[in-house]
């Protein structure tokens, strides 16, 4: 159920995380069971001591949610905003993604994401509409034991619905502002007794939401389609294999920077002509974003006398091109000044996972064991175009990187009591990065003199391994039926890398180190009103070595290393309310203090006492859910209010890279048939039409902030067909 929307307590209380249901039906006032498979076992998420947000298909309609920045706009602690359309930065309770991943071969994100069961590395995945989803789930703190590296502030899981024995079939069509054009058709078909199959595909277009005057094209527009399918062979109640596959085209123009000058200080000049509208930029290119994207896995599910085996096997294949210029100023010669990038990626990655999940002593016993093998070939090429007064040049930055990581681990929960389980898992992790990382000056019309920021060209091989220990511990007391506390802790860890982009053969060979953290978590999860009310909380403190974190050195680019040390604290709280017969209340809040409290001497860019990235302090998210049968139908209504604090896009926490506070509003008024086999809705997203960065380059020698906007106000109708 959705437990998607917040109430906002004091900074200390008691913080809930949870996830909700909405009623099975208009007339039923409890609030369903929740079933999840966050610890890799079903269970109901009102009985695991884990902070765990869920949005089932239901949900997922109801709130019209098409992407993760939709999820995270209603889950506590959750952030996600866009370096560019294909590149997402995800946080969790403040730790989150660097922007210099997208320029790195060798980078990973600290926050991942799974796609039944498969882990997703590079391109991220299609919008989460254009999948046939059971549900979303979002599993906040270190998730280092059950799923490994880059879990460290939690992880997004993402479960499709298995194909079955039941024929059905469901197709939509969306029209809205923009010139969108939405279709979607899922199906299910039992082939036999004991084989069925599950497939789809989705289109999406619609024009730009932003103009470029200097070519007269929109902008920022979107072209993706999806192909999907899924047989499931179930031979005996002991045995279920399914084989899937998807695969994703996107073909679109690019997302130039709005330019926010100010021509009243020094480098202002080149601020000239500069629109200020910030739908509008001004640059000399559209530039553009094509993305492939290509997955087939295989899962086999074996019930034993030991317990039941699950293998899943996947293979991913993803290609990416971007060009994004981002001064996004006129052509304005001889103030002219532009940085562009060029971007092409290949990544294969390949991964196995074997596990066993098991029962002994008369169930007082339980948990999982398991071993898990990644392997990640990827082809990157950088080119940076750099044109300025004093110089212009052009620079390739290739880079080839195998990447291996191998992990065994388990986690066993024991019934002490009948009442009282203790938790304990740990994983061991070996990892191995081994690349080739190149720089070429292609072109300068002032050698010597920046740009580019390439002191020679350098072609060096680099290799380097790291292991982590990640151990977890939980106690969890069931009170009562209706009520459960428990505390934990947990480690998580972030694999090392290399610089994407390096000005010279040193910095291109010298590593940066993994980041680690530990979590201690306390926690409750109640129902209330004979299960009309449901209320769940924590707080949290993380404690956080090795961050890595990203700075922007003007004529240099983006640059990662390890700061030290930082210090997380904060509390959330989700509830549902089932007040009477048709309505339901659910929201959530967070309370965040994070600050960096330690300083690396080896480190060039440390900030302490500085806020982290994309940690806003506060975080609210509230909901109102409506359903009545009419003489026509079925009628259902839902608002949801979101409301985001101030956050940094960088550690510097400098004004001009600011995101200030801003509220959301979306909507959704739905019309069923009586037979449930029509529906029509009318939808809309951002309806305070705010404008929300999704991030900010501040370029203080020429008195510039570059900036890509979230989308503007959205609505339509769809029209929805189910058999």
């Amino acid at each position: 159920m959705s437990h998607r929307t917040t109430l906002k307590m004091s900074a200390a209380a008691l913080a809930l995380a949870c996830t909700g249901a909405l009623p099975a039906h208009a007339d039923d006032t409890a609030i369903e069971t929740v079933i999840v498979t966050a610890q890799k076992v079903e269970q109901d998420a009102q009985r695991i001591p884990l902070a765990v947000t869920a949005f089932s298909a239901h949900d997922l309609e109801k709130s019209h949610i098409e992407s993760l920045t939709d999820i995270a706009l209603r889950t506590p602690g959750f952030s996600a905003t866009a370096f560019t359309p294909a590149e997402l930065n995800l946080t969790i309770r403040g730790i989150g993604s660097s922007e210099a991943v997208s320029q790195n071969a060798a980078g990973d994100p600290s926050v991942v994401v799974f796609m039944d069961g498969v882990y997703v590395g590079r391109g991220g995945i299609a919008d989460l509409d254009a999948y046939n989803l059971e549900r979303v789930e979002v599993l906040r703190g270190p998730q280092g034991t059950l799923y490994g590296k880059n879990a460290a502030g939690g992880l997004v899981n993402l479960i499709s619905k298995k194909a079955d024995d039941e024929t059905s079939v469901r197709a939509s069509a969306t029209v809205g502002n923009y010139n969108q054009i939405n279709i979607n058709g899922q199906v299910n078909v039992p082939l036999t007794d004991n084989l069925f199959f599950a497939g789809g595909a989705s289109s999406k277009n619609r024009s730009g939401y932003e103009y470029n005057e200097t070519t007269g094209n929109r902008v920022n527009d979107e072209h993706t389609a999806t192909v999907q399918g899924q047989f499931r062979y179930v031979p005996s109640d002991d045995l279920e294999v399914i084989l899937a596959a998807d695969y994703t085209h996107q073909d679109q123009k690019g997302n130039p920077r709005h330019n926010i000058c100010n021509s009243s200080v020094a480098g202002g000049v080149h601020c000239v002509g500069v629109n200020p509208d910030p739908r509008v930029v001004n640059a000399y290119t559209d530039g553009y974003l094509r993305r492939d994207l290509a997955t087939v896995h295989g899962e086999v599910n074996w019930k034993t006398s030991l317990g039941t085996i699950t293998s899943i096997t996947s293979y991913r294949d993803t290609r990416i091109g971007t060009l994004t210029p981002f001064f996004s100023n006129p052509v304005n010669p001889p103030n002219q000044i532009e940085s562009t990038e060029i971007d092409s990626e290949k990544n294969k990655q390949f991964s196995q996972e074997v596990r066993l999940a098991f029962d002994a002593m008369d169930n007082r016993l339980t948990g999982v064991a398991g071993a898990y093998f990644l392997h990640e070939q990827n082809n990157r090429t950088e080119g940076l175009f750099q044109q300025f007064p004093a110089a212009t040049g052009f620079a390739n930055y290739p880079q080839d990187l195998s990447a291996r990581s191998v992990a065994i681990f388990g986690q066993a929960n024991y019934k002490i009591l009948d009442s009282l389980t203790a938790t304990f898992g740990a994983r061991m992790t070996w990892e191995n990065k081994d690349g080739e990382f190149a720089g070429y000056l292609v072109s300068t019309t002032v050698p010597g003199v920046l740009p580019p920021p390439l002191a020679a060209d350098y072609d060096v091989h680099a290799s380097k391994s790291w292991n982590a220990f990640t151990p977890k511990a939980a106690l969890d007391w069931q009170i009562t039926d209706e009520a459960m506390v428990y505390g934990s802790a947990s480690r998580g860890f972030k694999s090392g890398g290399y610089q994407g982009i390096a000005g010279n053969a040193a910095g291109a060979a010298t590593p940066y180190d993994p980041e680690y953290a530990w979590s201690y978590e306390l926690g409750t999860k109640t129902r209330w009103l004979e299960d009309r009310l449901q209320l769940n909380g924590d707080i949290f403190q993380t404690n956080y070595s090795g961050l890595q974190i990203s700075q922007l050195i003007p004529l240099v680019g983006l640059v990662i290393g390890n700061a030290a040390e930082a210090r997380i604290r904060g509390a959330e709280m989700e509830f549902v309310l089932v007040p009477f017969e048709h309505w339901q209340l659910d929201g959530n809040y967070t309370y965040l203090d994070s600050v960096l409290t330690k300083c690396n001497p080896a480190a060039s860019i440390c900030h302490v006492g500085n806020v982290l990235t994309r940690a806003p302090k506060n975080k609210v998210a509230l909901g109102v859910q409506f359903t009545e049968d009419v003489n026509i139908g079925v009628l259902s209504a839902r608002l949801d209010y979101m409301y985001t604090s101030k956050y940094f896009f960088e550690v510097t926490n400098i004004p001009t890279q600011t995101q200030f506070g801003y509220s959301m509003v979306d909507g959704r008024v739905a019309l069923s048939s009586p037979d449930d086999h029509w529906e029509l809705a009318l939808w809309g997203k951002n309806l305070g039409d705010k404008l929300v960065a999704t991030y900010v380059t501040a370029f203080a020698p020429y008195a510039q902030v570059l900036v890509p906007y979230a989308p503007p106000r959205t609505f339509g109708v769809t029209l929805t067909f189910k058999n």
